[in-house]
């Protein structure tokens, strides 16, 4: 019997169809699917012309043969995690110069004449099984060729292909679903583009013959609209598969890894269209959304309605690191959100994406809802420095704010806060954000009139308390200088001195040394101060580093010339349920400075078990401190610490000698336990220390320790 030439399954190339612009938020079109599998559509095909050979084997082969089939076209697809591959239409047709039947012939009724028209038309997935389905074929032989009936030049494709049959093997009965399952199976592996079973009758049997097409050889890349994706990442995934046949599982494996590499950076970005062209060449279109434009919604807080902000637009969006053009990022829109609601002048952030038309672009709106941008409060405290009795440490506090002066995220705090020995008032107008600046420099302007103890370093036996007034006013800007680090600059003008109980201004303290440095009741100082500070990242095991430098500058032949300078550090290490933390203090002054303005050690924030000051007081100093925390109760955690300070000898040194004059030691170690107690304040600390002097003392205290 004459080879059967006409069932043919063809595929010029691979293309995956275009996706449809990027939905709002995390609904982003990944995948899609084709309700209809082309496959389907050739069963009643094969079933005619599987039967086709049995009808002719009970003839015994007598009389002119008919062309059956003669060009079937089929192109396969199957369905894809990702955009799957477009499927062509199946049709019946008759080549020309076909042989025509003999007159005299008379066809079996199982292999009616079929008019292309009754083969057009579409087949749905889960469409019932036909009786030709269900009948057999012995099949006696099973080969693969190329397209054109010849044996494959390359052995491993053939091996591949016949290695994805489950079905078809020699010496077999067959069904047409289990010929169309392992075509499916061949166009799986990845290797072919095109697979076309022939059935030819021999003297031995039925012999079945898959001709594949196997897809080309890459040999180049063209990416297209990949604007933020690392070239890098495009050669390190093809690498592996230049000079071999394009494998679509492959294919499969480097689209869903480059679009898990926008999904994993938050970025609205995944390959939308694949081609293999001719010359092994694949063309790869990659669809990014841009942000097309942004706005600001304001929200009512109560009705959730829009309505008129109190903030200017402009404030809030040069706050954002999103910008137009970029490809969006949701995880770059959620520190956005963030950084909008560090301002302190809103209640609630969101950022909503929408499409814009079929330009793969998107607009971002922010919805705010604004918070009460002022008012008065009041409240109370504890001083820790004051240690003369049980209630004079108590203070109260009144204070008015505004969050968003003029609308521009400016701050304006007055604050009132007095004791029965000190007392604060300040003034303090923040600008977070200096207009027309890139570098994020904020500037403070201050003015605070202050009134402290004096007995960390001049503490009057049996004669009173001694107070140190300061009123200072002054500019500072800050910026961040890199991650987690910040600078800040400023030039401040300070009057200090000294008075009794009674108010009165004094020069000279219980043992007559001067108070001030200049001789007068007061001493005047300009000071340019620079600062920078490390946070970490804030937790329990995070560091901490803070280094403080300030030039008196003797404007005046009065005004005090000097230079101080201060550093801290902090560590925290987790080591199973224990925490520990490590920190160490110093600092040092050179010239001409007030007594009080003295490096005082000891007390809560310096030497547990001891008071305010009573190690020493000098011109420079060290204080080292070690603390372990655990978990005991709900917000209870205990602690054990030990804590060591010394002036270094510098005691004498300060004008008037005043740790020498009350026979302070200079150094000393405390060491004991406490509890820690979380609070919207902080942690609360309450702790019992004993000194070398072997003298016990409790100590109190809010927040973290200095």
């Amino acid at each position: 019997m004459p080879r059967n030439d006409g069932v043919r399954v063809t595929s010029s190339y691979i293309k995956i169809r275009r996706l449809s612009p990027p939905r709002p938020l995390l609904d982003f079109p990944c995948t899609s699917h084709d309700p209809t599998s082309p496959l389907a559509r050739t069963a009643h095909l094969l079933a005619q012309f599987l039967s086709s050979f049995k009808n002719r084997e009970s003839e015994h082969w007598l009389g002119p043969k008919s062309p059956l089939l003669s060009s079937l076209s089929l192109s396969l697809s199957r369905p894809r995690k990702l955009p799957p591959l477009c499927s062509a239409s199946l049709s019946l047709s008759q080549p020309d110069g076909a042989a025509q039947p003999d007159p005299g012939y008379k066809e079996s009724s199982a292999s009616p004449p079929v008019e292309p028209s009754q083969l057009e038309f579409e087949a749905r997935k889960g469409q019932p099984v036909s009786r030709h389905d269900e009948e057999r074929v012995l099949i006696s032989e099973v080969l693969v060729t190329n397209k054109d009936g010849e044996e494959l030049e390359r052995k491993d494709l053939e091996m591949e292909a016949l290695q994805a049959l489950k079905a078809c093997r020699p010496n077999s009965a067959l069904t047409v679903r289990e010929v169309q399952e392992d075509v499916h199976r061949i166009i799986d592996s990845g290797y072919f583009c095109s697979c076309m079973p022939v059935a030819v009758d021999t003297r031995d049997g039925i012999r079945l013959v898959f001709q594949v097409e196997p897809n080309q050889e890459f040999h180049g890349l063209v990416c297209e609209g990949a604007n933020v994706l690392p070239s890098k990442f495009l050669e390190d995934a093809f690498r592996d598969g230049y000079g071999k046949v394009v494998n679509i599982r492959r294919l499969d494996e480097v689209i869903n890894s480059i679009n898990g590499w926008y999904m994993e950076r938050g970025l609205f970005g995944l390959v939308s269209d694949v081609e293999i062209l001719s010359g092994g060449n694949l063309k790869m279109h990659i669809s990014e959304a841009e942000v097309n434009n942004i706005s600001i919604r304001f929200l009512d807080r109560k009705t959730g309605e829009p309505t008129t902000g109190k903030t200017k637009p402009e404030t809030i969006l040069r706050q954002l690191t999103t910008k137009k053009g970029q490809v969006y990022s949701m995880l770059q829109g959620k520190r956005d959100v963030e950084t909008v609601l560090t301002m302190g002048i809103m209640e609630d952030v969101s950022i909503i994406p929408q499409p814009v038309g079929d330009t793969g672009k998107v607009d971002l709106v922010m919805n705010v809802v604004e918070r009460k941008s002022g008012g008065f409060s009041a409240g109370g405290g504890i001083s820790s420095g004051i240690t003369s009795g049980p209630l004079s440490g108590l203070i109260g506090s009144f204070a008015y704010s505004h969050r968003n002066v003029f609308g521009r995220n400016q701050k304006l705090n007055i604050s009132l806060e007095r004791g029965q020995i000190d007392s604060i008032f300040r003034i303090n107008y923040t600008d977070p954000w200096i207009e027309g600046d890139d570098k994020r420099t904020s500037r403070t302007i201050m003015l605070q009139n202050s009134r402290t103890p004096g007995s960390h370093v001049h503490d009057q036996p049996n004669s009173g308390s001694l107070t140190i007034g300061r009123v200072t006013a002054g500019v500072e800007f800050s910026r961040p200088i890199r991650p987690k680090w910040s600078g800040t600059a400023g030039l401040i003008f300070l009057r200090a001195g000294a008075r009794d109980d009674k108010g009165n201004p004094v020069i000279k303290d219980f043992y007559s040394n001067p108070l001030t440095a200049s001789g007068n009741t007061h001493d005047d100082s300009l000071l340019a101060k620079l600062e920078t500070v490390y946070t970490g990242s804030g937790d329990r095991g995070s560091s901490m580093f803070a280094f403080n430098m300030e030039q008196g500058i003797p404007v005046l032949p009065e005004w005090l010339f000097f230079n101080r300078v201060n550093a801290r550090a902090r560590k925290g290490i987790e080591i199973g349920p224990a925490h520990f933390v490590l920190s160490l203090s110093g600092g040092h002054v050179v010239g001409n400075f007030s007594p009080h303005e003295a490096f005082a050690i000891g007390g809560t924030n310096s030497v547990r078990g001891y008071e305010e000051g009573a190690v020493g007081s000098g011109r420079s100093y060290v204080v080292g401190s070690g603390e372990v925390s655990f978990h005991m109760l709900g917000p209870v955690d205990g602690a054990l610490f030990a804590d060591y300070g010394s002036d270094l000898g510098s005691g004498s040194t300060v004008p008037g000698d005043p740790a020498g004059a009350r026979m302070k030691p200079g150094s000393g170690y405390g060491y004991g336990f406490g509890i820690r107690v979380d609070s919207p304040l902080g942690p609360l600390r309450l702790e019992y220390a004993f000194n070398d002097r072997k003298a016990g003392r409790f100590h109190f205290g809010i927040g973290h320790r200095n």
